[in-house]
């Protein structure tokens, strides 16, 4: 039997109430473009709304006007959904907290993750968000995926407990010598200095 591959995420969908808290949350407070609406084609009383989260992928919300929005933690047992986490920019990250905080929305501060940063906060229906921010940028052609990877194997190496940023640094430099070419026959560290520079002041 054959894999079915995939190529990324298409879409997300999640279970809204009444259309104006999922419009207000994910255009009002992460900025997602709402770009288009139509009736959920299962469930003919429901309305189906459809957000950009800034790749041109989708995130889309049953929302129906019967239902109330509950603030209730979603449960996180086997199966369910624990966290949604978007990608955003450094400038950000750094203003997060700030403005969720600006708005009353509680969130637990910048946590440090090893190879990314991230803050966490619920949406009016009680689901987990994260923004997340890569401490790095993968070389040239690689992806993030395949730093984490070559990050991982670098940790397991080492016998260390989680990812850090010299496994990351690690890892971008093997792939830039596996993918980007050069003319020299010898590409390992060197020491170009006939005297040392002096004391930076």
């Amino acid at each position: 039997m054959k894999k079915i591959q995939t190529q990324g995420v298409h879409h997300i969908t999640l279970i809204g109430a009444e259309r104006q808290t999922s419009v207000d949350f994910w255009e009002g407070v992460m900025g997602m473009p709402l770009i288009f609406e139509q009736p959920n084609l299962d469930v003919p009383a429901e309305n189906h709304l459809y957000f950009d989260p800034g790749d041109g992928r989708l995130i889309t919300i049953f929302t129906n006007e019967n239902r109330q929005p509950d603030s209730t933690r979603n449960p996180e047992g086997i199966g369910n959904l624990h966290h949604i986490a978007f990608t955003v920019s450094r400038a950000t990250y750094t203003q997060v907290a700030k403005r969720l905080d600006e708005r009353g929305i509680s969130n637990t501060g910048a946590v440090d993750r090893g190879f990314m940063d991230s803050i966490y906060f619920r949406d009016p229906l009680g689901q987990l968000i994260e923004c997340a921010c890569y401490k790095f940028e993968p070389p040239f052609g690689s992806s993030y995926a395949e730093v984490l990877l070559e990050a991982h194997k670098i940790r397991v190496g080492r016998d260390e407990h989680h990812i850090s940023d010299e496994h990351v640094a690690d890892a971008i430099e093997i792939l830039v010598q596996r993918y980007q070419r050069t003319l020299s026959p010898d590409r390992e560290a060197k020491d170009p200095y006939t005297e040392k520079p002096p004391v930076w002041d």
